[in-house]
């Protein structure tokens, strides 16, 4: 059986990336004309991965950035690579938060964010994604893709699944940067490991 390559990218950055707010599934924000031409310079300048499939959070932002950086591919979308659910913190800033005790809970790890996602049931839910992926492409004989997602989303399942293992805020990516992986599919159905191999 094939290795697949699986090259993780960022979506390209919004009006809420540069004032710090906690955008997640339930804003559907586009890319801001600095996002796009900041994606269109990266496109210029670096060589991005050759690939056969481009996968994609069902998000505009990351959808627009998949159709920058692979003009030539369809998106498809999946359900499953949805940004966090912040619930009452959505649009709001850390520095806003500052003194909300449910807000300090759940930066420690205590508590779900209020009326939002617990982070168990966020990674099962990009652990399902990841491998709706990896079976569409054994199914389709596809051994190089692109995934655009949302950066909270990229450190979670990487610290959920990659090598060499990391905390998930060490496995943070700029804007239209990422990482790429290599899948070996005996072992990935037995243990779910990924292997981190380059940086994007």
């Amino acid at each position: 059986m094939k290795t697949l390559k699986i090259h993780l990218i960022r979506h390209g950055a919004t009006d809420a990336n540069f004032k710090g707010q906690y955008i997640g599934s339930k804003t559907d924000l586009p890319l801001s004309p600095e996002g796009l031409n900041e994606l269109r310079l990266l496109k210029d300048n670096m060589d991005y991965p050759e690939v056969e499939r481009v996968y994609s959070s069902p998000l505009l932002r990351c959808r627009q950035t998949g159709a920058v950086l692979y003009p030539d591919k369809e998106i498809i979308k999946v359900e499953n690579l949805k940004e966090y659910d912040f619930g009452t913190f959505e649009g709001k800033t850390a520095a806003e938060l500052e003194g909300n005790p449910d807000f300090l809970d759940w930066v420690s790890g205590k508590i779900p964010a209020p009326e939002g996602e617990d982070n168990s049931d966020f990674i099962k839910r990009l652990c399902i994604g990841l491998n709706q992926i990896v079976m569409d492409m054994l199914e389709s004989n596809t051994t190089n893709s692109a995934v655009i997602m949302h950066g909270g989303a990229m450190m979670m399942l990487l610290g959920a699944t990659a090598v060499p293992r990391h905390k998930p805020v060490e496995w943070t990516a700029d804007n239209g940067r990422g990482y790429s992986l290599l899948i070996t599919p005996s072992l990935y159905h037995k243990s779910g490991i990924v292997e981190v191999f380059d940086i994007v």
